[in-house]
């Protein structure tokens, strides 16, 4: 079997074997890939409700103006500055700024391994926002639903079936 990749891996035509060798290399990197979530003025608010759902907690918070840190601009003052959130399996900043755009062309793909729980995180973090997939069977074979929180943030849940 041969495999083209253009843009990531060599122009040239790999094995398969290879490219699996250069993906085993990869993971034993120091690189991690984080999301980070920019928030107009309620970045706070987010990170309570996320957890709330059960996602995690903030481990790390510096407010604008508060020790030491610059103030910010156009009344940031107080606002989140950088958080870092973590729970099992979950990982990612956010802040506040002023110049936020609203959230597009990314989102959240949470792998569970239980149904139950898949169902009620989606419940939770559908709360307030608006659903795009509904949660159930897909043509796939998984259970998988897709949402956008009431923050903006793009969610989706997918859930094996085996």
């Amino acid at each position: 079997m041969r495999l083209t990749v253009h843009g990531v891996l060599p122009a040239r035509p790999i094995r398969m074997r290879s490219w699996l060798t250069q993906q085993v290399t990869l993971e034993r990197s120091a690189m991690q890939l984080s999301n980070y979530l920019f928030f107009t003025n309620n970045c706070a608010a987010a990170l309570a409700f996320y957890t709330r759902c059960g996602l995690g907690r903030v481990v790390e918070v510096l407010l604008y103006g508060e020790n030491g840190m610059p103030a910010g601009s156009n009344g940031m003052h107080g606002h989140i500055m950088h958080a870092s959130f973590k729970g099992p399996g979950v990982s990612f900043y956010a802040s506040d700024n002023h110049d936020a755009e609203p959230m597009r062309g990314s989102a959240h793909h949470l792998l569970m391994d239980n149904r139950a729980q898949t169902e009620q995180l989606f419940r939770q973090l559908a709360e307030g926002g608006t659903i795009t997939t509904p949660l159930g069977m897909q043509p796939w074979g998984d259970y998988y639903g897709k949402l956008t929180d009431q923050f903006g943030v793009q969610w989706m849940l997918d859930c094996p079936v085996s």
